[in-house]
């Protein structure tokens, strides 16, 4: 089941300039592969480390990793939706 969404920005000179969308199945394991925000983003991975790409969440926990030599992002630990959302009907 798909429960949670991130949505990267990037707004660097020659990167896309709208949002990025993910989509992250529920209890996903730490290390699955979410995406490669290099390439998603028309990066190299070596650009994206030049750059100094970093990951912020509002609420300062990080349930994502940014592997900026490969650009790939990954989910850093199990997630659980009740935790993140509650009862919300969306989880975003």
């Amino acid at each position: 089941r798909q429960v949670l969404c991130l949505s990267a920005l990037l707004s660097l000179p020659h990167a896309r300039a709208e949002p990025i969308r993910y989509s992250v199945a529920e209890e996903a394991e730490s290390g699955s592969l979410v995406g490669s925000l290099a390439e998603d983003a028309g990066l190299t991975p070596a650009q994206l480390s030049a750059r100094r790409a970093r990951l912020v969440s509002e609420d300062g926990r990080q349930h994502f990793r940014l592997d900026r030599g490969s650009g790939r992002l990954v989910v850093a630990g199990r997630l659980d939706r009740e935790e993140l959302c509650g009862q919300s009907d969306t989880c975003m």
